[in-house]
């Protein structure tokens, strides 16, 4: 079997990469993280409209171009090598694919072509005070109106990516027959985002607070968990991909440096501890592709192991991703740990990321559970 990627989906990445390269460099990064908003609505139009990379795996019916989770794939890896401050992981991993999971036809009608198109902002609403994000941490409630139709959301959502953007945010929450999926739009009533000081502030998070917010249930009522399930695996494949592009990009900065830098009338990168710390990075960062790759392979097909490797992936690439950016730093010296060096973005992003969805040991957990031990 041949995993290698097609001559089309490379020049996807030549395209992205290209792209990313003109509209993503280090100093435009730098000033998106200081502004409220955290990306450039010219930037995320372009997006849209130059390369369709909202709508890319969204379904030709719902205005996407029908493409599937290995293109996918290769996107998120080259947004995480430049680091891209947009609300596309929460728009595509989180929104568009919680509403392709829930089964709900005319939800999915009335929310994704704006999603494909880039006019609708979507983020996720899941983790609270708890910080879990297991079907057991979802306690805010939803209440059914006293005529039996309409829905309102009571309670406080945390670490919502990209939440203060989001026209539509989807909701886990908990009602009498168990956790569903509740709409709500940009604006709605008793609806408050307050923006969270995070460690990366390449990827914004907020604080939802929901005081009788009026929403719409999404899908069958008590049935939310398993769409959130599918959404997280798939989440957390996407996630692996950016880790994989983050992880070979400062390999690569940890490999230019020690070409250049010359100390005692010779290259560091003859010395032996940091030629083999090179070395040690290659081998982990290439492993790791090859458990993104495959994780998104499972995406793709809705393959019964997908539960199985998007776990598997998401604790390698993590460790992976952290330990190739702090090898990096080591290997720069001092000007490494300074703020002006890229080798601290990276350095965040890795360890934000690794504890996303749940951190390493969370996700060995989780796949010893679903193998059965």
């Amino acid at each position: 079997m041949n995993f290698a990627f097609s001559e089309e989906q490379e020049e996807l990445r030549k395209a992205v990469r290209r792209f990313l390269e003109d509209k993503s460099p280090e100093t435009e990064v730098r000033r998106l993280m200081e502004t409220e908003e955290g990306y450039d609505p010219a930037v995320w139009r372009q997006m849209a409209e130059q390369l369709g990379l909202q709508g890319l795996a969204i379904p030709e019916e719902h205005g996407g171009s029908g493409y599937t989770y290995v293109e996918l794939t290769v996107v998120f890896e080259e947004m995480g090598r430049a680091l891209l401050a947009a609300p596309y992981f929460a728009t595509v991993a989180l929104a568009a694919n919680l509403l392709l999971a829930s089964d709900d036809a005319q939800a999915q009608a009335d929310y994704l072509p704006g999603l494909a198109a880039g006019t609708t902002i979507g983020a996720v609403a899941l983790a609270e005070s708890s910080g879990r994000w297991d079907e057991e941490g979802i306690t805010l409630a939803a209440t059914a109106g006293g005529s039996g139709e309409g829905w309102t959301l009571t309670g406080e959502k945390r670490y919502v990516i990209d939440g203060h953007l989001a026209d539509l945010v989807l909701v886990a929450a908990r009602t009498p027959a168990g956790v569903s999926v509740f709409a709500v739009d940009k604006g709605a009533e008793g609806l408050t985002a307050t923006s969270l000081t995070t460690m990366d502030q390449t990827r914004k998070q907020a604080q939802l607070t929901f005081e009788g917010t009026p929403a719409r249930l999404v899908g069958e009522e008590g049935r939310g968990w398993a769409a959130i399930s599918t959404m997280l695996d798939k989440a957390v494949v996407a996630l692996a991909a950016e880790q994989v592009g983050g992880a070979q990009k400062v390999l690569e900065m940890a490999v230019e440096y020690a070409k250049r830098r010359v100390q005692f009338g010779r290259p560091i990168g003859s010395f032996q501890a940091i030629k083999h710390k090179c070395a040690d990075m290659l081998l982990e960062v290439e492993s790791a592709k090859s458990a993104a790759y495959y994780a998104g392979w499972a995406a793709a097909e809705d393959n019964e192991e997908l539960p199985v490797v998007a776990s598997l992936a998401k604790s390698y690439c993590s460790e992976a991703y952290f330990h190739a950016a702090a090898d990096n730093i080591q290997i720069h010296g001092g000007i490494g740990f300074t703020w002006e060096h890229p080798a601290h973005l990276y350095f965040k992003r890795a360890k934000s990321s690794e504890l996303l969805f749940g951190d390493p040991t969370y996700h060995r957990e989780l796949l010893a559970q679903r193998i059965g031990i």
